[in-house]
């Protein structure tokens, strides 16, 4: 009999209930208690929902983020946060986020707060953890009651658990060393502590633990090839049968290493790495499980039921009782119910799987497996029906986008001047301070907005009364940034919802939720738009709003744009056509707002591209054709402007340095970049690398509510003026202000503006 079991479930819950108790919490409006008791209704809540699986994940649940559950667990706690006292739940927003709630702060003695943990993409998800830290002195000490504590939830509710925790080599190749030292030296310290921790949930009787292991999907050198060989022969001999679960690619070289470890079952992501598996079979032990994610765990499509049987069933016949099916991955990444959505268009929600569907349409595919086709010739027709609606609709193909598509040449990816002589003409029109500062893009979304915006979609505001409260949020804005003292000013976003969300609601070929929300971080979750056609723009998108705000102001206005790689890699994208296509129709879309924007005289238009990086390949081998694309969909976009139009671009919380020569391919006159929590160690690439134009390292971290000062700044500057010099430099926050508050925000703004100030009064005195 098939095996069926989910590598993780969404935890944010279906109205982002955890989000909200998170937030209030953390503002002091609520109790601990309270937080706690809405963790435990919403575990039950998912284990419920599992019920009808063989396995279910016990552990996946985190009031942040499951990575830094793990340090934890393990008691790898930074240093700057172990001498406060009271609840270690604090201790652990502390790291997540500098601060935790403002009662606990007034406890704990931590009023200022502390310097937040470095944040990350997790592999080639839009999915943020936040980073282990590590020293030559690292010493690691169980703590695994959180662990047993959801143990003991899920046995009182009758649920068969297997318990989830991150694999050893990934969490120390996910990590940072904080020092010069080695990390892999460290891996017989945190082996004993897994041993540790295997050992407690087998005295629980506990018979599969799910160690997650996705490193193997990467490229692995010798040395980290032999940790996988060192951790799990030494982890063999607990008491607990170990999944050792890969995901998010192919094995490829990695098959033998993965096979022949001494773990009692292998998952491997059967959507991804399809062409791993009859391998595989070949060379795994006659003893192993092999787990077949053959539910795809990051996209929100209908499975193609019939066809994954016609592969699947051959493979049940030969294994048995050894084929165990599950999601590809945890499904962390799509939303949670399809049920939820009354608005959703009704073409488009047919062809649609969201958390919930995918576990039904893991229970049709274990159903035909165990007792043939015929038991679930209802669900599969339903299915078939839907896939062939999805591909004759004449919704998703436009022939007028396709033949544009075609008509892309080089041209369209090149500037009239090489950035030397852009510059020029740039400074003269715009005259520019050295040092100048701006912002990203967004400020603070008070409540006033979202009940604009709320009672608008509604239909309780009408279309004047909405233009007229978002036109006084923008003037605000603008007025802010008078008063500090900005250089270059932005309108503030008030009228966005998200930064892809909003462009893809005007968009022709996609599609909207209501709550198709996933977590990003923490209690940050975005809603990804659905993209299921052919891209169109019917008519311009921002041009009305930053004309306005420009109307208000001397001082230069940037045109705020989202570009065509970051609303592709976040969006919901199409599966029936190759990516780098979608990607060209998005670009000719947003090109066209940008040519918009420069005739109705816009003369800096900033063109955000946060996900460049995580939509690379997860081996280097193949990143250059993604780059290849990616970067040409930007230059299609960015590059149709005159010389005397300063074309930024913003990215943020992924690591750089590996591929700053395809950033400095995209030709954008300025970029802003993230810096501020790795103390511009994403500026390393810079002292082997000559970056031709110029750049902003972001100096206050917006993911945190502590206030930077001007000091801080300066010195941060400082360190960036080593490696830039400070003619290019630009003085700007890391990201968009959307998320925080007024209170905050203007403090530190100021204090930015300062820090300019003082740098530019260095800079004369050097002179």
């Amino acid at each position: 009999m098939t095996t069926t079991h989910n590598l993780g479930f969404p935890r944010i819950g279906a109205r982002r209930e955890l989000k909200f108790a998170l937030e209030s919490y953390w503002k002091g409006d609520s109790p601990r208690q309270n937080l706690l008791a809405l963790g435990a209704e919403l575990r039950q809540r998912h284990w419920q929902q599992q019920a009808g699986l063989d396995l279910v994940p016990v552990g996946d649940f985190s009031f942040y983020d499951q990575v830094l559950d793990m340090s934890f667990t393990l008691g790898n706690l930074p240093e700057r946060v172990r001498g406060f006292h009271g609840e270690a739940l604090d201790n652990y927003f502390r790291v997540a986020r500098g601060r935790s709630a403002q009662t606990a702060e007034a406890h704990g003695g931590c009023c200022g707060g502390v310097a937040a943990g470095e944040m990350t993409k997790w592999f080639d998800t839009n999915y943020h953890y936040i980073v282990p830290e590590f020293t030559a002195d690292t010493v690691f000490q169980l703590d695994a009651s959180r662990l047993l504590e959801q143990l003991a939830e899920a046995r009182a509710q009758g649920v068969r658990a297997k318990p989830v925790i991150v694999g050893p080599v990934t969490y120390l190749a996910i990590g940072k060393a904080k020092d010069d030292s080695d990390r892999l030296a460290l891996l017989p310290r945190l082996l004993a502590a897994y041993a540790e921790l295997l050992e407690a949930l087998a005295a629980q009787g506990v018979e599969w633990v799910q160690v997650d292991e996705p490193l193997l999907v990467t490229e692995l050198d010798k040395d980290w090839s032999h940790a996988f060989n060192l951790a799990y022969h030494q982890l063999k001999s607990c008491r607990v049968k170990l999944l050792l679960a890969t995901y998010f690619g192919q094995l490829h070289d990695n098959q033998y290493l993965a096979a022949n470890l001494p773990v009692a079952g292998l998952h491997i992501d059967a959507v991804n790495g399809r062409d791993d598996v009859l391998p595989l079979i070949n060379l795994l032990p006659a003893h192993k499980v092999l787990s077949l994610g053959v539910i795809n765990g990051r996209n929100i499509w209908k499975t193609d039921l019939a066809a994954v049987l016609d592969w699947l069933e051959p493979l049940a016949q030969r294994l048995g009782d050894r084929l165990w099916i599950a999601p590809s991955c945890s499904l962390l990444h799509v939303p949670v119910d399809l049920n939820s959505e009354q608005q959703l268009d009704a073409d488009v929600k047919s062809w649609l799987a969201y958390a919930l569907q995918k576990l039904d349409e893991l229970q049709v595919l274990a159903t035909a497996l165990r007792q043939g086709r015929a038991a679930a010739a209802d669900a599969l027709e339903a299915n078939r029906a839907a896939l062939a609606a999805r591909r004759a609709s004449p919704r998703v193909n436009n022939p007028a986008v396709q033949a544009a598509v075609k008509a892309i040449t080089a041209d369209l990816g090149r500037r009239e001047s090489a950035y030397a002589r852009r510059a020029t003409r740039q400074s003269a029109l715009l005259k520019l301070p050295t040092y100048p500062t701006t912002t990203i893009g967004s400020f603070p979304q008070t409540a006033e907005i979202r009940h604009a915006r709320s009672e608008f979609k509604a239909g309780r505001l009408d279309p004047a009364a909405y233009e007229a409260a978002m036109k006084a949020e923008i003037a605000r804005s603008v007025r802010e940034q008078e008063t500090l003292g900005l250089d270059v000013l932005v309108h503030g976003e008030a009228e966005r919802n998200d930064m892809v969300e909003y462009f893809g609601e005007q968009l022709d070929g996609y599609a909207f939720s209501q709550f198709g929300w996933v977590q990003s971080y923490g209690s940050r979750c975005v809603k990804p738009p659905i993209l299921f056609g052919d891209i169109s723009r019917p008519r311009p998108m921002t041009v009305a709003w930053t004309t306005y705000a420009q109307s208000l102001t001397t001082k230069p206005m940037k045109g705020m744009l989202t570009g065509p790689v970051t609303i592709l890699n976040w969006s919901f994208v199409r599966d029936d056509q190759p990516r780098a296509v979608s990607c060209q129709q998005l670009a000719l879309a947003i090109r066209q707002e940008v040519l918009d924007l420069e005739a109705a005289g816009v003369r800096v238009i900033q063109i955000d591209e946060a996900a460049l990086r995580e939509g690379l390949p997860l081996r280097k081998a193949q990143w250059q054709h993604y780059l290849d694309w990616a970067v040409e969909s930007f230059r299609i976009t960015a590059n149709g402007v005159r010389d005397e139009t300063q074309i930024h671009t913003h990215m943020c919380y992924s690591e750089f340095n590996d591929i700053i020569g395809s950033i400095a391919e995209m030709d954008a006159d300025v970029i802003t970049i993230e810096t501020s929590r790795s103390d511009m160690e994403l500026l390393d690439a810079f002292e082997g690398f000559q970056y031709p134009n110029e750049i902003g390292p972001g100096v206050y971290d917006i993911h945190s509510p502590n206030i930077p000062t001007r000091e801080h700044i300066v010195e941060l500057m400082k360190k960036a003026a080593e490696r830039i010099p400070a003619g290019r430099l630009w003085v700007n926050p890391d990201c968009g202000l959307k998320t925080r508050q007024w209170a905050e925000v203007l403090p530190a703004l100021a204090n930015m503006v300062d820090a300019a100030k003082a740098l530019r009064g260095l800079q004369a005195e050097v002179a």
